[in-house]
């Protein structure tokens, strides 16, 4: 919709920096002291973060599996209809109706969309298994290329490469026709991506990663290095297919991760069930709102019968029924954590983006500042992740591209131009809870 003007908010957004600090600030101290809240999105939206499920497009006609799902989650991740043997089943011949519909689903529940996964040594069409050497790595970073494309700006993040180390004490990557296509590949994957979309989030996905290990301090160095050389890495997801034990190092894992600059973020979670299972899954929930940058949790289907696993690792059994293991997670998620950062790290897009919020019950103002690299900027768009229930009414300075889940906002003709190091200003209002992920900026 395109905006029409709205003379109050743009008094409210008078705000100085001090008072827009002190606006901020009472958010985060009172997340603790928040009324406790009945769902698990709800409860993880609190701390600025998402609860998340896996789901698989031909279940969603299962009444049970739908009500759960809208009721409970506020972030989607495809179980396979965004791999490449889903997308690209001959080569150059790209489908993306059951894509589509995650991303729809997750769109009308006002939902965070994780795209998965871009490459990744399983789950390759025939035609790709077939090839190597220059024609596999070209196809590859079509691939990439083409699907970002196909989703720019609807995807909050994406797990560009997955499963890539191998298994073992080596720390090492594994064997598999893309690695022998040149050790690089992992990087083109993630420059072809940033390309492609430059505001989705970019992650590493991979499993046996949960503490500090031989195959997790390789990856750990593989993003160091990536981080050094400014490749486009954002996150790195920590699958966590967990027994009945957990490793003692799970949250110093992810902190030392995060510690280099990358949101990290669980991305598969299921856990034996047993005796333990409902304080494994509560162990993980505070490890993640221990850690600042942790940014949500999604879990691996939604009831046990959904799952790949036979040891009922899900938090609702096969009749839907919440689990003790749901209630252990509830309860941890609505004691509170860390609040993630509103402001975004400096991208390769040529701008940044921070946003302050004036708030109240049922609603909020937004400003959201952009600010030029080192080179002038001739447009901009930003994309804003809104949590559950959360709503765009209206906004000024900006054009919108829808009104929840990831909004993208456009510049309008008088602000576009920035020189380097320039600044400008928009502003929008909105029902529910305000923004508490880092927007993004790209130029264009």
């Amino acid at each position: 919709m395109t905006p029409r003007s709205n003379p109050g908010p743009r008094r409210v957004l008078v705000l100085s920096a001090a008072t827009a600090s002190m606006v901020i600030a009472a958010g985060i101290a009172a997340v603790g002291t928040a009324e406790a809240a009945s769902t698990l999105g709800a409860s993880a939206a609190q701390t600025g973060r998402y609860f998340g499920a896996a789901i698989a497009a031909g279940r969603l006609g299962d009444s049970t599996y739908t009500r759960i799902l809208t009721t409970e989650f506020n972030s989607v991740t495809p179980e396979n209809e965004m791999k490449w043997d889903a997308t690209e089943p001959s080569q150059g011949n790209f489908t993306y109706g059951n894509g589509d519909r995650i991303l729809n689903q997750g769109n009308a529940m006002g939902a965070k969309v994780r795209g998965h996964a871009l490459l990744w040594h399983a789950q390759q069409p025939g035609w790709a298994q077939g090839m190597s050497g220059t024609a596999l790595r070209n196809a590859a970073i079509n691939h990439v290329t083409q699907v970002a494309t196909h989703y720019r700006g609807k995807i909050y993040a994406w797990d560009v490469v997955n499963e890539a180390f191998a298994d073992g004490g080596g720390g090492g990557r594994r064997d598999s026709n893309l690695q022998r296509t040149g050790n690089d590949w992992i990087e083109a994957a993630f420059r072809a991506a940033r390309a492609a979309d430059p505001a989705a989030k970019l992650c590493y996905n991979d499993y046996n990663t949960d503490g500090v290990n031989a195959k997790s301090t390789g990856i750990y160095n593989m993003v160091r290095d990536f981080k050094s050389r400014g490749v486009p890495i954002d996150c790195v997801g920590f699958q966590s297919h967990l027994g009945t034990g957990i490793d003692s190092t799970y949250q110093a894992n992810l902190q030392r991760f995060a510690d280099l600059g990358v949101d990290v973020q669980i991305t598969e979670l299921d856990v034996q069930q047993g005796g333990n299972q409902a304080n494994i899954y509560s162990t993980v929930t505070k490890a993640c709102l221990a850690v600042t940058r942790c940014t949500g949790i999604t879990v691996w289907g939604i009831r046990d019968t959904d799952s790949w696993r036979s040891d009922n690792p899900l938090l609702f059994d096969g009749s839907g029924n919440k689990k003790a293991a749901y209630t252990s997670v509830l309860n941890a998620l609505n004691a509170g954590g860390t609040m993630p950062p509103t402001t975004s790290p400096p991208s390769s897009g040529g701008c940044t983006a921070s946003v302050s919020l004036n708030a109240w019950t049922g609603g909020y103002v937004a400003t959201v500042r952009v600010t030029a690299g080192s080179t002038a900027v001739n447009g901009w768009t930003v994309a804003v992740s809104l949590p559950s229930g959360s709503a765009v009414t209206n906004a000024w300075s900006a054009t919108n591209a829808g009104t929840t889940g990831t909004v993208n906002f456009r510049n309008v003709d008088y602000n576009g131009q920035l020189a380097a190091g320039g600044t400008t200003e928009f502003g929008f209002q909105g029902t529910g809870p305000g923004p508490s992920a880092a927007p993004v900026c790209r130029v264009g």
